[in-house]
């Protein structure tokens, strides 16, 4: 195969994100207040649903059918591919190959670790530039002195994995986030059978590689599916992973590392621009996608529809949203709209 160098979309890409441009926008409902002194000063509108096992709904608000890019929430989507294509790493660095990582020492020696492993360096890495997401991470970073790097950025764990999936089987390293590279065509294939979807759309996601567009109830399916597979597959093999090492795929001080270690069991991860993904281990997945992207407004709803399913009550009052301050002092919070049915 003749994977080209330059960094044009494929045909295929350019079609889909035509159909995209198609696509009506969906109907998003009221999901998070923000109340200042008892007067709701603000809203976030988005849709969500929660999906058993068995395919029933138990909760659902706004619009889950409709197409929508899941960003980063792919990411252990995209692991359960990897695996697939022969990955075989420790499960601190599965976790990794997962994360949105706060760009902490442990995630940036993960990722070059991952890269040694497989006899590479940080210039087989395609992703972009940034800097550590995190704001201590960041903060520390920069006072040392360093500016955006590949390593730093936080789907670097996912793509140094990428890369060595590559050189597992002899496939070209250079272009291998092309649409039509063998990698990505079994992600996408895996993605589709996890979710039980067709792509509605691709894209390109903020790191660069190629995003497809799915439903919040097909992200939900497929969550659940990853937390109650069995240890030995390769959907469970990532869950377990990302539950043991739950630092790994977000960072201290993160919600998404607080969940897990809240309740036991649960599997989570988020996604640039208002996504929150979670599977619980009877096989509930719970999907939610804030319209705006504010990414204040995503663990409020997902704590309140985790209440709902009979989630433990106290495991979750830790992550209650910071209080909405006047004058340094609690004036107000961020709620959950009681707006979505049964």
């Amino acid at each position: 195969m003749n994977i080209p160098k330059d960094t044009m979309p494929a045909p295929a890409a350019t079609a889909n994100r035509t159909a995209a441009q198609n696509l009506k926008a969906p109907h998003h409902v009221p999901l998070v207040e923000v109340t200042r002194d008892g007067l709701v000063e603000s809203i976030h509108y988005g849709s969500l649903i929660a999906l058993h096992k068995n395919g029933t709904t138990a909760a659902e608000a706004g619009e889950p059918d409709a197409p929508m890019y899941p960003r980063s929430s792919l990411k252990p989507l995209q692991a359960v591919a990897l695996l697939k294509a022969g990955l075989d790493i420790p499960q601190n660095l599965l976790a990794l190959t997962a994360a949105s990582h706060s760009g902490a020492q442990m995630h940036r020696d993960g990722a070059t670790e991952i890269l040694k492993l497989h006899g590479l360096t940080e210039a087989a890495l395609a992703n972009s530039t940034d800097l550590p997401y995190g704001v201590q991470e960041r903060e520390e970073w920069l006072r040392a002195g360093n500016g955006p790097t590949q390593i730093a950025q936080n789907c670097s764990g996912k793509h140094a994995s990428m890369a060595a999936v590559c050189i597992i089987n002899g496939w070209p390293v250079e272009g291998y986030l092309h649409p039509e590279h063998p990698l990505q065509v079994l992600v996408r294939d895996t993605i589709t059978d996890l979710t039980g979807e067709e792509a509605a759309a691709v894209s390109t996601d903020g790191c660069g590689t190629p995003l497809f567009a799915h439903s919040l109830h097909g992200m939900a399916r497929a969550y659940g599916r990853l937390a109650a597979a069995d240890a030995s597959t390769d959907e469970g093999k990532v869950a377990h992973a990302m539950r043991r090492f739950p630092e790994m795929v977000a960072g201290e001080g993160r919600d998404v590392t607080a969940l897990m270690r809240a309740v036991p069991g649960l599997l989570a991860k988020d996604g640039f621009e208002g996504l929150q993904l979670v599977g619980l281990p009877d096989g509930t997945g719970v999907a939610v996608k804030i319209s705006d992207g504010g990414d204040r407004a995503r663990m409020p709803v997902t704590v309140e529809v985790l209440r709902r399913l009979g989630v433990d009550g106290g495991s979750l009052d830790t992550l209650q949203s910071p209080p909405v301050l006047g004058g340094g002092l609690p004036v107000g919070e961020l709620r959950a709209a009681h707006i979505f049915s049964n």
